[in-house]
């Protein structure tokens, strides 16, 4: 049973955080477009980045700052990526961390920046100094500060993407609350993703960047859309230590319970992510089990994932099981088919060399129907499983691709 309690929230319901989210006329369309996280005191941090060698200038400078374990401020903007932009995106963040820290009054290596949006352009710097003006003076703590935000960092989002929980640890509440953006260019590490966790557990630096890789490899590492990554994902996690449970500086049962908490939070956002997929109709969670090993379960898993043509029959409602046993086979997982099997939730589609009759595909196509479904391989070869969260491919996702830019 789960020691967490899920309540209303984001970013900024834990203890010592306050949030903004506000328009500064950098999208032009009235919409929030900066947002601003700050925490009372310089605290405990831990990032992941992109992996891409094509890395936008906010992960490169926030790189040097994860360094030091510790942060303060998080300033994001959408609309631009300030990625593939040289010298000039150089100098546009350390302008930018400036601003924020003399406008706050803080340390400037104290202060994270992050961008998402169209690559290749500048940033728009009048706007975005008047943006940490106007978020400054709106810092607010609690759930509506923390919404305002997440409305800054979307892009093809459709919907914002928030979760929050409490959980007890040596007799104190701890909560943790988070939000992200990501919609399409997800997959293989994280997503086309901003996503900032904050916490007011009390923990030492080195086990909250253990936590956190622990919840990234379990959430935001197994979404995909599309099968294509970024050059601006980062993952930023802040504690406060304001819960003033007893600092947890190594592993045992208060960091078990800390490590739960966080990856409730990460794999409630993960799933919120791979549902708001860039056109998607249909939310589809994958799970291998049966392989050989577990790397071989997640090899297939994903392969399944982002096969087109799997995405595409889960978008016709076609329980193409043909597809899912094929996207295997090129994985590399070992995989015999005639002892596979295929589910859709519960209904067999293939078993074994048996293929689904008229009958059966009658009780498939109430699965298909669904908004949200499981589709299941079991290769009955070994112990191993893994579980991909992922959607469909609808004519929408070419629509909003063909022409981001234009």
């Amino acid at each position: 049973m789960s020691n967490c309690r899920i309540v209303k929230g984001g970013v900024a319901s834990a203890k010592g955080f306050r949030a903004a989210g506000v328009p500064a006329a950098i999208r032009r369309n009235g919409r929030n477009d900066v947002a601003l996280i700050v925490a009372d005191a310089p605290c405990a941090f831990a990032g992941a980045f992109t992996t891409n060698q094509v890395a936008a200038a906010p992960v490169v400078y926030d790189r040097t700052v994860a360094k030091r374990g510790r942060a303060q401020a998080i300033f994001a903007n959408s609309g631009f990526a300030n990625a593939c932009t040289g010298e000039t995106g150089r100098r546009d963040v350390e302008t930018t961390v400036q601003a924020v820290a003399a406008r706050l009054g803080i340390q400037k290596r104290d202060v994270l920046v992050a961008s998402t949006g169209v690559i290749g352009r500048p940033l728009p710097m009048d706007r975005i100094l008047a943006g940490v003006e106007l978020a400054a003076a709106a810092l607010e703590s609690g759930a509506a500060a923390g919404h305002a935000a997440s409305l800054a960092i979307m892009t093809t989002d459709t919907k914002p993407k928030e979760a929050c929980c409490q959980v007890k640890i040596g007799g104190k509440t701890v909560t943790v609350g988070g939000m992200t953006k990501g919609s399409g260019m997800i997959e293989p590490n994280m997503a086309t993703m901003l996503g900032f966790i904050t916490t007011d557990a009390a923990i030492a630096p080195a086990m909250l960047k253990r936590a956190m890789l622990l919840a990234l490899n379990r959430s935001f590492n197994r979404v995909v859309v599309d099968g294509d990554e970024s050059t601006n994902d980062s993952l930023f996690v802040l504690a406060s230590g304001r819960a003033g449970n007893e600092p947890i500086v190594k592993a045992g049962a208060d960091f078990d319970r800390f490590l739960e908490a966080l990856e409730f939070v990460a794999v409630s956002l993960a799933k919120q992510m791979a549902a708001d997929g860039e056109g998607a109709t249909k939310f589809v969670t994958v799970t291998v089990k049966g392989a050989k090993t577990a790397k071989d379960a997640e090899r297939a898993a994903r392969a399944i994932a982002k096969s087109p043509l799997a995405k595409t029959s889960w978008f016709g409602k076609d329980p193409n099981w043909g597809r899912v046993l094929a996207a295997v086979g090129y994985s590399g997982a070992a995989v015999e088919d005639l002892k596979a099997e295929v589910y859709y939730d519960r209904v067999w589609a293939f078993r074994r060399g048996e293929v689904a009759d008229q009958k059966q595909l009658s009780r498939l196509a109430k699965v298909m129907d669904k908004p949200a479904f499981t589709v299941t391989a079991n290769l009955n070869l070994g112990p191993g499983e893994a579980t991909i969260y992922t959607c469909d491919f609808s004519l929408d996702y070419v629509h909003i691709n063909a022409d981001y830019t234009t």
